[in-house]
């Protein structure tokens, strides 16, 4: 029986290792020390405690939204190219040596370590300090390491969006001036692209803002991210004042259990830390966001201008069209006395009346001429053509259309319209 079941398990195993994917990670401790690791998802829940469905957010081939999900003993993290799990006392970035997630190994390692500033300052005064005292320091002039590691992600998260709507914006606003100056297949194509590019960029950040607006609407969301709490406490909710306490178990944590009841006594769920953290990269991403908005209108503006442009040369195109139809019909009615005379037939009255022939040319061209009046005044009766100094202008019972409507003296006529 033992060996039946050994094999089934070991069978087991071989079909985990054949179903799932060995991805690439790096381990950081609190000591700054990285480790290259090849895991799975089940090496992974072996090794942090987390369920399989909070793991599915991070595969790459699934096309998850960002989220910051806060669990009880890890904090995993699905932000654009940061895809990470956080414990308190190591952080494992995917993929990380992906030239975006380099810098942010280099920064973890840069600033994990914890650094005691009195212990750097008294020297030899160290050893005076009880444990007690210590702990009280570290925990008053440093963040804990799992919100140390967040805030390194955040801020290397912000430079990233930042820097690519940065390139964007040196990208598109040219392209947009040449554009306008010169309307041609390949700027549009080129703008098409930018805009493509900057659509996807947009939803990108807006997604990260709504992400961080979520987490700052809910105090209870950014209480689950303090692990070191939860590790040496129990979160509890007060059914008296209706607000979050923490209950220590430990005798060390004196300072912790005193701060916590104090932010209880205010009315507080003592998240200011971490409220702050969050809203300076609301902050940063919102500017972000603005950017977009800005090249967005700008783009926006110069489709607006392009499409004056067209229609600009639509009137005129109308216009000619026109004339040339008016005249082509006058010109017919001329071609048609032409093709009466062209005909081999006798006329007894062509014999003898030499003037004839001058009057029925004469005759002729007043008859187009009349027409071709005619046609004008009935256009201009059923759709009014204007020019009048600076004013040229097509009106129709459904439309006006102006030319030339960014000059000077016709933006006043084109407000004035809209406005009525």
């Amino acid at each position: 029986m033992k060996k039946e079941e050994s094999l089934i398990l070991d069978t087991q195993e071989s079909l985990k290792k054949k179903t799932t994917v060995l991805r690439s990670w790096i381990s950081i401790d609190t000591n700054g020390e990285s480790k290259i690791l090849e895991m799975d998802k089940y090496d992974i829940m072996q090794r942090v405690p987390i369920y399989a469905r909070d793991l599915r957010i991070l595969e790459p081939l699934l096309s998850y939204p960002s989220a910051i999900l806060g669990r009880d003993k890890a904090i995993i993290l699905n932000l654009e190219h940061i895809k990470a799990i956080i414990t308190t006392e190591e952080v494992m970035l995917q993929d990380p040596l992906d030239d975006n997630v380099v810098p942010i190994v280099k920064e973890l390692q840069r600033r994990l370590p914890m650094v005691n500033p009195i212990s750097q300052g008294q020297g030899e005064d160290e050893d005076n300090l009880g444990p007690q005292n210590d702990t009280e320091t570290s925990a008053e002039n440093e963040f804990p390491f799992e919100l140390r590691a967040l805030e390194v992600a955040l801020e290397a998260l912000c430079s990233f969006l930042d820097a690519r709507t940065t390139d964007l914006e040196v990208a598109a606003y040219p392209a947009l001036d040449e554009l306008t100056s010169k309307i041609s297949s390949r700027n549009l194509d080129r703008i098409r692209k930018l805009k493509s590019a900057m659509t996807r960029l947009t939803s990108r950040v807006q997604k990260v803002r709504d992400e961080l607006e979520q987490l700052l609407d809910d105090e209870g969301d950014m209480s689950e991210l303090y692990l070191s709490r939860k590790l040496n406490g129990v979160f509890s909710s007060s059914s008296l004042n209706g607000v979050h306490t923490w209950l220590t178990a430990s005798p060390t944590l004196g300072s912790n259990k005193s701060r916590a009841s104090a932010g209880t006594i205010h009315g507080g769920s003592d998240v200011e830390e971490l409220e702050m953290l969050l809203e300076s990269c609301f902050i940063q991403v919102e500017g972000t966001l603005n950017k977009l908005k800005m090249l967005q209108e700008y783009i926006d503006d110069t489709e607006d201008y392009i499409n004056i442009q067209l229609d600009h040369h639509r009137n005129q195109l109308i216009q000619l069209e026109l004339f040339l139809s008016s005249a082509t019909v006058g010109i017919s009615v001329y071609s048609l006395v032409i093709a009466i005379f062209g005909m081999n037939i006798p006329y007894t009255w062509t014999k003898n009346y030499g003037y004839l022939f001058k009057w029925v040319v004469i005759l002729t061209g007043i008859v187009s001429a009349a027409v071709f009046m005619a046609l004008i005044i009935y256009a201009r009766h059923k759709a009014i053509i204007l020019n009048l100094e600076h004013i040229k202008a097509i009106i129709t019972t459904e439309e006006v259309m102006l030319q030339d409507p960014l000059d000077d003296n016709v933006v006043p006529i084109v407000q004035e319209d809209c406005l009525w």
